[in-house]
């Protein structure tokens, strides 16, 4: 399978000499889901920056369908955004609109069709356990249902590549194994999944391959088969 995702000997350091990533590569092959782990400063949270092109690396590469992202300037980062989506810790809804014109605005700035975006809207919605809440605003909604709206919009316009940093830190148990069961879904539908998790039990449970930081450095490339014995 071709690669949706390309690390070639990147390393990112910043202002002061700090080395979030040294010298990593790996690569994410199209209809994959795998999840990325470490201790806390490990670097995670860099690795998706530099997908999302929120961070340049120092060194080396990041490919995304075969394209060097550190060519992808100006009027050509929204475009490749579009094709990443994110879901963050802190959720980063807009406090002023809806929760459907949250989850409404990729498919907006895309430039849809209005009556397909209300039909998609609804539809991602009810997936996520949410379709009566739609014209509430973030802040009538608990910590889960905002990360659930969070999710729902990363996901709505049914990107290549979904990059989820610790998406189920504010979830039950219950509902962080459906948005896991969920995330696992997707590849059927074309969207490759990376996600970012402190939580080893619910990796484990996944049987999906891992990728371990230690201080920046990739340690480990752990396989589902080596999970599961």
């Amino acid at each position: 399978m071709s690669a949706v995702l390309r690390f070639e000997n990147v390393s990112k350091q910043y202002p002061g000499g700090h080395a979030a990533l040294d010298d990593v590569s790996f690569e994410v092959v199209q209809g994959e889901m795998l999840f990325v782990t470490g201790h806390s400063g490990a670097g995670k949270s860099t690795l998706l920056k530099l997908v999302h092109l929120s961070e340049r690396p120092s060194r080396g590469a990041v490919l995304f369908g075969g394209r060097n992202l550190l060519k992808v300037r100006g009027a050509r980062i929204p475009l490749h955004r579009r094709e990443v989506g994110v879901v963050y810790q802190d959720h980063r809804l807009l406090t002023d609109r809806t929760i459907e014109e949250n989850v409404a605005l990729p498919l907006i700035l895309r430039g849809e069709r209005r009556d397909h975006i209300g039909k998609r809207v609804r539809e991602v919605l009810a997936r996520l356990g949410l379709g009566h809440r739609g014209r509430a605003l973030p802040s009538q909604l608990s910590a889960g249902e905002q990360q659930r709206v969070g999710i729902a919009r990363a996901i709505v316009g049914e990107p290549r590549l979904l990059v989820a940093d610790e998406p189920t830190g504010n979830l039950d148990p219950t509902l962080a194994a459906e948005i896991m069961s969920l995330f696992a879904s997707m590849p059927e539908r074309g969207t490759s999944v990376l996600v970012v998790s402190h939580d080893l039990a619910l990796i484990k449970k996944m049987k999906k391959r891992v990728l371990v930081l230690d201080h920046g450095k990739l340690v480990d490339d752990i396989s589902p088969d080596d999970l599961a014995e």
